[in-house]
């Protein structure tokens, strides 16, 4: 499933793919930090708002103020996720698995540059309904990728090609 040879058009490619995924994530929270801080909108009373906060912390606000620990484990992440990107075969069989890996590196991306910029991630997009945690647009490319690469290892890949 993966190729020893290095393609650095390849690479190029998922760069530009990641900084293309990364400026509605940075655009987003900019105009929440800029509309919504201290406050909150609802966009369906009730069920969906925006309410602006800074997380200090890992998913759910875990491990709140260890800063550095979470942007070396981000710059990891993404290098792994891009390595794979960029390595994974050119066959039309694994451009899902591309997709979702350079999906997966936008979302490390826009979270890790919160991290440095601000020593926060700016979250904003919050389930009121269900009392789900607050989160943003980068939050959904990794979980969303994480999922779907965990669905297609389950259903479309075999172990023989790994």
């Amino acid at each position: 499933m993966l190729e020893k040879s290095f393609d650095m058009r390849r690479l190029a490619g998922c760069l530009l793919s990641v900084v293309l995924l990364v400026l509605p994530d940075q655009l987003s929270k900019y105009l929440a930090s800029l509309k919504l801080e201290n406050g909150s909108a609802a966009v369906i009373p009730s069920v969906f708002e925006f309410q602006y906060i800074e997380n200090s912390g890992a998913a759910f606000g875990m491990l709140s103020g260890k800063q550095m620990l979470f942007i070396v484990i981000a710059f990891v992440f993404l290098a792994a996720a891009l390595w794979f990107a960029v390595h994974v075969k050119r066959e039309k069989h694994y451009l899902p698995l591309r997709v979702c890996a350079v999906v997966m590196a936008a979302g490390a991306a826009g979270n890790l540059i919160d991290r440095i910029a601000f020593g926060y991630v700016r979250d904003f997009l919050y389930f009121k309904l269900i009392d789900f945690p607050v989160f943003n647009i980068a939050d959904i490319y990794v979980t969303v990728s994480a999922a779907c690469i965990m669905i297609l290892l389950l259903t479309r890949y075999r172990e023989e090609e790994w």
